[in-house]
Formats: structure tokens, sequence, C-alpha cells
């Protein structure tokens, strides 16, 4: 755990979910999305929470899928709720 000259830590943990705010290096950025003997979420080399180990098979079918629904996103377009027909709606009070 490195500490700042506030003597607060850089890095660790806070209710198991890990943080780093130690000025990130260009190796460390590169070596922390691919880990090959890691699992399928790996601390961020920078920031708070998990990342995608581009080395496990299973992060890119997320990123595929994630890719698939935004595309498929914009391809409908913003206006489909301008195009609907107005509802009218009747409250009867008996």
């Amino acid at each position: 755990m490195a500490d700042n000259e506030s003597g607060k830590p850089e890095s660790g943990e806070l209710f198991g979910i890990p943080y780093n705010f130690e000025e990130p290096s260009i190796g460390r950025l590169l070596s922390s999305h691919w880990q090959p003997d890691e699992g399928m979420f790996v601390e961020q080399p920078f920031g708070v929470g998990y990342t995608l180990n581009l080395a496990n098979w299973r992060s890119w079918v997320v990123a595929a899928v994630a890719l698939g629904l935004w595309w498929q996103e914009s391809q409908q377009g913003g206006d489909e709720m301008d195009e609907e027909e107005p509802v009218e709606v009747i409250v009867d009070d008996d």
C-alpha cells in the first residue's frame, strides 16, 4: 500500500473494492488489461473497481455483446418516441 505526502494510502481496498490513485505508467496501463492467468475481471490500473481482462475469452464475448447492443441502438435512432401516437386515458370515478 503506497502512501502519499499526506499519509493517506493511494491504493488498497475499501469494502472489498480495489482502488488505485497512483500515477499510472504506460506499462501498467497495458499490462493490467492483459493478464492470462487471471479471470475475466482484473483491478483497474487507475481509479476504482475492475475492468475486463482482454486475455480471457469471456471478456471478448462481453465486449462483442455490448458493441452489438450499441450498434443496434444506434441503428434504431432516437426518433422512435416522436413517431408514436398520443394515448388518451379515460378515468372513470364511479
